[in-house]
């Protein structure tokens, strides 16, 4: 996987994940979506065949989009983490 700046200032972020999904991109847009300070988030694959998924952030005046899609994909590592742990509880029984 790998990540291309297509834009940054400091009230918009957007970004080419190489090698990602649906999954994945779905996962961060919502938890990006959970900050009250995003203005406007989501994610498009220009075409299903050739591109890579693109995220586009806008923040609210003053915040930051780098800082909330790192919160967001610390937030996405978490709850994958707690899943796996109770996944492995449920299945030992």
């Amino acid at each position: 996987m790998k990540v291309n700046i297509l834009k940054k200032n400091e009230q918009e972020l957007k970004i080419e994940i190489i090698g990602a999904d649906h999954g994945i991109c779905n996962l961060l847009q919502k938890k990006i979506l959970q900050d009250e300070n995003v203005d406007l988030a989501g994610y498009d694959v220009p075409h299903p065949l050739a591109s890579s998924p693109i995220i586009y952030i806008r923040m609210k005046d003053g915040f930051k989009p780098k800082d909330t899609l790192l919160n967001a994909a610390k937030k996405a590592i978490k709850d994958n983490e707690d899943f796996n742990k109770e996944l492995k509880k449920a299945l030992k029984n």
